[in-house]
């Protein structure tokens, strides 16, 4: 029989003010009417692509923009570092924002910054040029992608939730199989500039039917920019110092600048932790359903960026595997996530999310530990089921975990939580990144201590989803 879910527990009447911090009854909604609902998920998922497409699509051009430019290769990754830095210190505050002027207003407004930014990519001629671009193009996309996971509980029934967060995340994992090859192929075809503006037709379809997503609605709590400011300052600090340590060559200014980041979202964490509606979301991982779970995400990303990353030079370096060969190689993971996200997110709409999450970082810690002790002259099909089993494990974890963050917060909250989730996604593979950095900068990079280091981090969500669903049979 299947367990209870988390958050059907919602459904009664005694479990209003539960400690897992279930739902109350009266957030029970039945989602935007057909066919409107349809529209909408469209324009969503037009958004997700753009957004996705945009963060990872620069990758492969990198090489051509060094030269073009003249500047060295390990100063243009800067164009990468400044989109994912500018974005993570967006999120909460344009969050807490969408709280007060309406999500779909935030939505768009961040997706007209976005097309805006990205017209001005053909003005790039330097390379501080192309980074205030970026920073424009990632200030638009910070803004969108605060209030898209809140846009989609409002779309989906909250019955079938899991199913949309599911469909998010094929859209995710098709865009970033897309875009190395997209980018690949307008390096070689076109102006390097067009790599910045190839997402824009996805930007304005999504504007164009935007007026089918859901009505926004006002808060009546004041912004507290003071708050915001600190929270993106923080985060600056921290992802800044973390890139400075991991791949900047300055270790002991990047550990300071970093534990100077972690000492101010402390502080602030300290200050918001009586205010109503705070923009540091401190209410929410108090609860222990939202807390446990976003420790989890952020272990689970973690842990799965940094097989992304440390894979191909283990392949390429320590198998003598050719670059394009290792593309192929690595192809399993995608694809498997991409056809097993949407059945756990429909699965979770119907069994307990914590013992999905539970299950599949259990498959997840073998697949890498089979991963770790890979043959030296492993072929193509020992390391492609290896590669499945682990993106098996992490398609059943990902799309019910985030169901929890979003499902169990209150709906004036939804959108903090999904500031939250993408948060720590962002944070996650920041980390993931660092970690693969520290691993070949010890000489380790090439052997199995990077996916046994995975595999502890997917025991940690594992642990983090055995307690939730302990809690929960508790309540």
């Amino acid at each position: 029989m299947l367990q209870m879910r988390d958050d059907d527990r919602a459904k009664v009447p005694e479990a209003r003010q539960t400690d897992i911090g279930a739902p109350d009854m009266a957030d029970i909604d039945t989602g935007l009417e057909m066919p409107r609902r349809l529209w909408a998920i469209v324009a969503i998922s037009f958004g997700t692509a753009l957004f996705v497409l945009d963060g990872t699509i620069a990758n492969v051009a990198l090489p051509t923009i060094a030269r073009d430019l003249s500047v060295e290769q390990g100063v243009v990754v800067n164009v990468v570092t400044v989109y994912q830095l500018v974005m993570v210190m967006a999120l909460l505050p344009f969050a807490n924002l969408g709280e007060r002027l309406g999500l779909r207003r935030v939505y768009q407004t961040g997706q007209l910054i976005f097309m805006a930014a990205s017209a001005l990519a053909f003005l790039a001629h330097s390379l501080p040029t192309l980074l205030i671009v970026r920073a424009g193009q990632a200030f638009g996309a910070g803004m969108a992608m605060s209030v898209s996971a809140a846009l989609i509980r409002q779309i989906y029934s909250k019955r079938s939730l899991g199913s949309g967060l599911g469909i998010n995340s094929v859209i995710v994992a098709s865009s970033n199989a897309l875009a190395p090859v997209l980018g690949g192929l307008i390096v070689a075809h076109a102006d390097w500039r067009w790599v910045f503006v190839a997402a824009v037709p996805l930007a304005a379809l999504s504007l164009l039917i935007g007026r089918f997503l859901p009505d926004p609605v006002r808060g009546s709590t004041p912004f507290d920019w003071r708050s915001g400011l600190w929270s993106a300052a923080s985060f600056a600090l921290l992802i800044g110092g973390i890139e400075l340590a991991a791949h900047g060559g300055m270790v002991a200014l990047g550990v300071v600048i970093a534990l100077a980041g972690l000492g101010s979202a402390l502080a602030l964490a300290w200050r918001e932790r009586q205010r109503a509606n705070p923009v540091f979301p401190v209410d929410l991982l108090a609860m222990p359903s939202i807390g446990l779970s976003t420790l989890a995400a952020i272990a689970a990303f973690v842990g799965s960026a940094a097989l992304v990353v440390a894979l191909p030079f283990r392949l390429e370096q320590g198998m003598g595997y050719t670059p394009q060969e290792v593309g192929l190689l690595v192809l399993p993971f995608p694809l498997t996530m991409l056809v097993v996200a949407p059945i756990a997110g429909w699965l979770s709409d119907h069994a307990s999310p914590s013992i999905m999450g539970l299950i599949g970082m259990i498959i997840a810690v073998a697949g890498l530990c089979f991963l770790a002790f890979l043959p030296d002259h492993a072929g193509v099909v020992a390391i492609a089921w290896r590669l499945v089993v682990a993106a098996l494990g992490f398609s059943l974890f990902f799309s019910p975990n985030a169901r929890m963050i979003v499902g169990n917060s209150p709906r004036e909250r939804a959108a903090a939580a999904g500031g939250l989730l993408a948060t720590g996604r962002l944070f996650g593979q920041t980390l993931g990144a660092a970690l693969v950095g520290i691993t070949l900068s010890l000489g380790l990079g090439e052997g199995p201590v990077p996916m046994l280091a995975c595999a502890v981090l997917a025991a940690v969500a594992a642990f983090a989803s055995l307690v939730r669903w302990r809690l929960a049979e508790k309540a």
